[in-house]
C-alpha cells in the first residue's frame, strides 16, 4: 500500500507535492490559531470551559512525549530510507518512523479542540486525517505509522487533557478573580 501511494504521489503535479509538504505544518499552525480563537471564545465562559482549552495543548504535548518514547523503543526505519523515490527529503537516520509524530499532534489537536468546542469536529477531524495521510503521500511514513499515531493522539491527548483540567480549573478561577476589576 505504501508503494502504491508513493507511486501515485510521484505522478501528481508539482504544486500538489508542495501543498502536501507544506500542508502538514500549515495545518498544525491552523490548529494553533483555532486554540487561540477557542481561548478567546471561552474567556467569559465557565472556568472549566477555559481550563479545557488550556489543558488541550498540555494533553497534546504529553501524547507527543509518549510517542517519542514509543519511537525509541520500536525503532522502525522510515520507508524513505529504501530505494523508493519520495517527494519529501528523508529525515535523519535517528528519526524513527513509528508512530508518526505529525499524526499524533494533528489528531491530538483535533480531539482536544473538540473537547472544548464541539462544533469544530466537522473541520478538525478531516483536516487531521488529511495531514496524517500527507505523511504517507510525501513518502516519509508507512500507513501504519500514521494510523498508529492518529489513534494515539486522538485517544491520549484528550485523556491527558481531561486529567489535567481538574488542576487547571481552580487556577483559571483564581486568575479571573485577580484580573477582574473590583
Amino acid at each position: 500500500m505504501y508503494r502504491d501511494i508513493v507511486d501515485f504521489a510521484s505522478s501528481t503535479p508539482a504544486w500538489l507535492h508542495t501543498l502536501a509538504e507544506v500542508g502538514t505544518d500549515a495545518g498544525l499552525f491552523l490548529f494553533a490559531v483555532l486554540f487561540a480563537v477557542a481561548f478567546l471564545r471561552a474567556w467569559r465562559a465557565p472556568a472549566r470551559d477555559l481550563a479545557l482549552v488550556i489543558a488541550g495543548p498540555v494533553g497534546i504535548v504529553l501524547a507527543y512525549v509518549l510517542s517519542e518514547i514509543i519511537k525509541i523503543i520500536v525503532r522502525e526505519d522510515r520507508p524513505c530510507r529504501g530505494v523508493t523515490a519520495t517527494i519529501a527529503m528523508c529525515p535523519p537516520q535517528s528519526d524513527w518512523s513509528f508512530p508518526s509524530n505529525h499524526s499524533v499532534i494533528a489528531a491530538g489537536a483535533a480531539a482536544t479542540l473538540v473537547l472544548a468546542w464541539r462544533a469544530l469536529a466537522w473541520l478538525v477531524f478531516p483536516l487531521a486525517a488529511l495531514m496524517a495521510f500527507s505523511r504517507v503521500f510525501v513518502g516519509v511514513h508507512y500507513p501504519h505509522d500514521v494510523l498508529g499515531g492518529f489513534l494515539l493522539g486522538a485517544a491520549l491527548a484528550p485523556l491527558f487533557a481531561l486529567l489535567v483540567v481538574g488542576a487547571v480549573t481552580p487556577a483559571v478561577r483564581l486568575a479571573r478573580t485577580r484580573l477582574s476589576p473590583r
